[in-house]
């Protein structure tokens, strides 16, 4: 059973990113997605983030709602 915490700063560890707050706060303020694309298709991840989050949303995944909050705050 995994016991990996699901929050904001533990998808950010997946992803290879500085977890701190500062770090997530900057990372949401730098980067937008636009409305035609869904979050993993975003220029700004590598390829192995990208498939992260298209995989994990795919497999309606425990990191899903976290995605699903971290896309919300990316389209401002």
């Amino acid at each position: 059973m995994d016991t990996t915490p699901v929050d904001l700063s533990h998808l950010f560890e997946q992803l290879g990113l500085d977890s701190s707050d500062k770090a997530i706060g900057l990372f949401i303020e730098k980067h937008t997605i636009g409305a035609d694309l869904a979050i993993w298709q975003a220029d700004f991840w590598t390829p192995a983030q990208a498939g992260f989050l298209r995989e994990s949303l795919e497999m309606d995944a425990n990191w899903s709602e976290l995605i699903d909050l971290l896309d919300t705050r990316l389209r401002k």
